[in-house]
């Protein structure tokens, strides 16, 4: 795949005299890489690169990210355009199979999802194992990783199988997400329905009870659907890196998932919305004077940091947050939160920032994570869940960076390099000769 971007012009690397040529690669959007998978072979030199912040592994058709612009597309579709036109479903078709689906492709794929719904009931008993107080995302990735056991005929031909192993991930993990929660709260399970959408059924497993029935609120439905479709894919982030570096070994689709949940896991990663919502609790329940926290993060002798603003990519908006702000007014209005005490505090700090020049000469603008926690809060879904969400709308990012890799015939095992600084070889001493040194 790579070799069909690579053009004449070409880098120079001089070292100790010696001129070396590197192949210059081309991105259809411009982008540019120096190709140095021969480096190594031919001037006995690695680079160093620290979070691989300036290393791509690999090329990819999935997702075009400019954080300089504001850029999101997935498969060469404006992420606006998607969001306010497509349902969660039809995009993750795009991510799995390259193209917008027809009506009758969307059809066909909705009624797969419908009939993957259920799990094993075998697996129901697995819940009742964990803590009660187990993290949702050690259960989510956990279950994940069972699904193999249960489907093994998907792990004989994963390149012919994969629409089935997709479908089946992406219907059931709402399922596992769901039924966790009810094991959570202690109530009875809420079985998928055929009658629902795929967000509105995951909305009602969670909700719906023999004492309250849950009535499906389009106007929450289509904002579950925008936070998907937003979180789909991301380009190479830490938990996609991961699900591409475990699947490189060849492992099966459900691992290599399981193990970018646990890469989600992470803080710094997919839990930034809940910690959203933790410090605009915070503010307020210490009186909301938000004016106090701004002040704080300018301090750099104060470790505390305004979460929500800035991001590791988007050096200006992050295009997400925009449509993610408009779902939020329109779901809270829908649900009479005319006067969200944690939204007013988000609206009076977003407006502050974004017109001081400490946060806009540093690029701090609001991001995703900024609202999408305040949607979640409203919609009723506890903070412990909100990377669960997270985990949902990623899935089909996952999948397709999965299949990508699979089928690429540059594929190869990752097997990243270091630059070793520990002792030099030195000879071996005997335990009864040993002295103590200093730990190294």
């Amino acid at each position: 795949m790579i070799d069909n971007y690579i053009y004449d012009k070409k880098a120079e690397l001089i070292i100790d005299g010696k001129t070396y040529t590197l192949p210059i690669v081309e991105g259809k959007e411009g982008e540019k890489a120096i190709d140095i998978r021969k480096l190594r072979s031919q001037t006995g030199y690695i680079t160093i690169d620290s979070g691989f912040m300036n290393t791509g592994s690999c090329v990819s058709s999935i997702t075009f990210l400019d954080g300089e612009k504001s850029i999101l597309n997935y498969r060469g579709y404006a992420i606006e355009d998607l969001a306010n036109n497509c349902s969660f479903v039809e995009v993750a078709y795009l991510l799995v199979h390259g193209s917008l689906p027809t009506q009758e492709q969307l059809s066909e794929f909705s009624q797969l999802l419908g009939g993957f719904a259920l799990i094993h009931e075998d697996m129901i008993h697995f819940f009742d194992h964990f803590p009660p107080y187990a993290p949702p995302m050690s259960i989510l990735s956990s279950m994940v990783n069972s699904l193999c056991n249960f489907y093994p005929e998907m792990s004989d031909n994963p390149g012919e199988n994969i629409d089935m192993m997709a479908a089946r991930l992406i219907s059931k993990i709402r399922t596992i997400a769901a039924f966790s929660y009810k094991k959570s709260m202690g109530q009875p399970l809420v079985y998928p329905r055929h009658d629902y959408s795929y967000c509105a059924n995951f909305l009602n497993m969670m909700f719906d009870s023999p004492v309250k029935p849950y009535v499906v609120n389009d106007a929450v439905v289509a904002a579950l659907n925008k936070l998907l479709i937003l979180h789909a894919d991301h380009e190479q982030n830490c938990s996609t890196s991961t699900v591409r570096l475990v699947g490189s070994a060849k492992v099966n689709l459900y691992a290599s998932i399981s193990a970018g949940i646990s890469a989600l896991w992470g803080p710094l990663h997919g839990g930034a919305n809940q910690a959203v919502i933790e410090m605009l609790e915070e503010i307020y329940e210490n009186g909301g004077n938000y004016m106090k926290y701004i002040e704080r993060a300018k301090n750099s002798k104060d470790p505390f940091r305004l979460v929500g603003f800035g991001h590791r990519v988007y050096k200006s908006h992050d295009p997400r947050s925009r449509i993610i702000k408009n779902a939020c007014e329109q779901v809270l209005a829908s649900m009479g939160f005319y006067s969200d005490p944690l939204l007013d505090i988000a609206r009076e700090i977003e407006e502050v920032v974004l017109r001081d020049d400490y946060f806009v000469s540093r690029n701090l603008y609001p991001n995703v994570d900024f609202y999408s926690g305040i949607i979640y809060r409203a919609i009723g879904i506890p903070s412990n869940m909100f990377t669960v969400m997270f985990a949902l709308g990623r899935l089909p990012g996952w999948i397709a960076h999965w299949k990508e890799m699979w089928d690429d015939p540059n594929w190869r095992i990752g097997r990243p390099r270091q630059i070793y600084i520990g002792p030099k070889r030195r000879p071996f001493v005997p335990v009864a000769e040993r002295k103590a040194y200093p730990a190294q």
